[in-house]
């Protein structure tokens, strides 16, 4: 099988190789450790009950073999665009743009989200406003080289693991901490009873947390050595995502109980307080905002990558495939990108739109799955970057894909109808568009 395209510097259009393992596990913390872990418990606890826990478990095991799939593919293909180039590679120009048309469309949701979150935790009553300028500002970090942009989330990241260790050495130092409880309490009044759907309800919610290490893989283009790069820092990047979660899953429930929890709006900060910590929920706050620009920095750069896969094969306007000559970046998507993100965040409330969001991730991610199927049991060994080899790749990938499914029907149907016209929509376009145009688009890349 011949290898996917990919630029090694900023000649013949192809991105700048600046990344090391190190900047890849950061890229990725900044998009999972975001502010889905200050607002997701909440309604997750609503969901799953005394059973949030084995749903946030779940949520781990999925995004485990998603992970595991996408290092793979990563690995044979270290090209931008993450799993849009897996796809197009293994199953197929359709399946690789309606992953591309997924992880766009939900990712640019998830965006004006992310941006809107930075609002409501800075200025209540003026979110629009600061959403747009927080648009702005990263959207300029990304234009200026993915190297400054992997800076700046550093310093996201260790401020807000900084917060969340404090968040749960307060909680469990405390007099009011039941540990014990956290792990076997079960809810009743504001607290679903639990269930296999509402396990795997609250599984999907969580796993919106999990979803930033696709950032990693749609940056494989500006990865030094992708292939042993990129299966070593996917891995590393969600297990420590895990652990994090983890610990603040059971701080957070060790003072709050289920029920607390499932009614608060702003659980950490509540779990602060109930631990006799109120001093510290402006750091709590302020931990937040800085928890949505790191996934806000994070969301633009695998959006404008993949808007840059995707221009390059004719999907999107060939004009923003253009690199920029200095700093190495796919500087036209990149603004595309950014300013349909600030039209969204200054004129609508997408907190309503997660759930779509979380549909178009899940629907990418079972792509990615069925791609990673077609590798086979052993495609893992040659790009494995000192992990082991890869007995089971075809079992992962299976249970990959059937993880994504289950949480995907698992969501509200309101959001399941919404994403699946949007990809309808996104299908109907890919078949007119070759009916107008038959044959593969002109610098598609080498077939495989």
């Amino acid at each position: 099988m011949t290898q996917t395209r990919a630029g090694t510097g900023t000649g013949g259009g192809g991105l700048r190789r600046s990344l090391g393992v190190g900047d890849a596990v950061v890229v990725g913390l900044g998009a999972m450790v975001g502010a889905g872990i200050f607002a997701a418990l909440a309604p997750a606890a609503r969901a799953a009950g005394g059973a949030l826990l084995a749903a946030l478990a779940v949520a781990a095991v999925v995004a485990s073999c998603n992970a595991w799939s996408s290092a793979r593919l990563a690995a044979r293909h270290p090209a931008s665009g993450g799993t849009y180039v897996y796809g197009r590679e293994r199953l197929g120009p359709f399946w690789g743009y309606l992953a591309g048309w997924a992880f766009v469309i939900g990712k640019t949701a998830s965006c004006a989200a992310m941006a809107l979150t930075v609002g409501a935790y800075l200025w209540p009553g003026r979110e629009h406003v600061v959403a747009v300028v927080a648009v702005v500002a990263l959207t300029a970090a990304g234009y200026g080289g993915v190297q400054k942009s992997a800076r700046i989330a550093r310093v996201i990241v260790a401020v807000v693991l900084a917060v969340l260790a404090g968040i749960v050495a307060a909680c469990l130092t405390s007099g009011a901490a039941d540990v014990a409880g956290a792990f076997g309490g079960g809810g009743s009044g504001a607290a679903g009873a639990g269930g296999v759907r509402g396990v795997l309800g609250a599984a999907g919610l969580l796993f919106f947390a999990f979803a930033g290490y696709a950032r990693i893989t749609t940056l494989g283009e500006e990865v030094r050595d992708p292939r042993r790069t990129i299966p070593r820092a996917v891995p590393l990047a969600l297990g420590i995502a895990l652990a994090v979660y983890a610990a603040v899953t059971v701080a957070v429930l060790s003072v709050l109980g289920v029920d607390g929890l499932a009614g608060s709006a702003a659980p950490l900060a509540d779990a602060v307080r109930a631990a006799g910590w109120g001093g510290l929920t402006p750091v709590v706050r302020a931990g937040a905002v800085l928890a949505a620009l790191g996934s806000l920095l994070a969301l633009v750069l695998g959006v404008s990558r993949t808007a840059l896969a995707m221009a390059r094969d004719g999907h999107l306007p060939r004009a923003l495939a253009a690199v920029h000559p200095r700093h190495g970046t796919p500087h036209r998507a990149e603004l595309a990108v950014g300013a349909v993100v600030a039209v969204l965040a200054a004129s609508a409330d997408l907190r309503g739109a997660i759930g779509f969001s979380s549909f178009g991730v899940l629907v990418y991610y079972a792509i990615a799955n069925a791609a990673a199927w077609t590798l086979g049991g052993g495609a893992g060994r040659p790009g494995a970057g000192g992990l082991g080899v890869d007995r089971g790749g075809r079992v992962v990938a299976a249970a990959g894909l059937a993880g994504c499914v289950a949480l995907a029907c698992a969501l509200p149907p309101a959001s399941a109808v919404a994403g699946a016209g949007v990809l309808a929509l996104g299908a109907l376009l890919h078949g007119a568009r070759a009916r107008r145009r038959p044959g593969p688009p002109a610098g598609s890349g080498p077939a495989t």
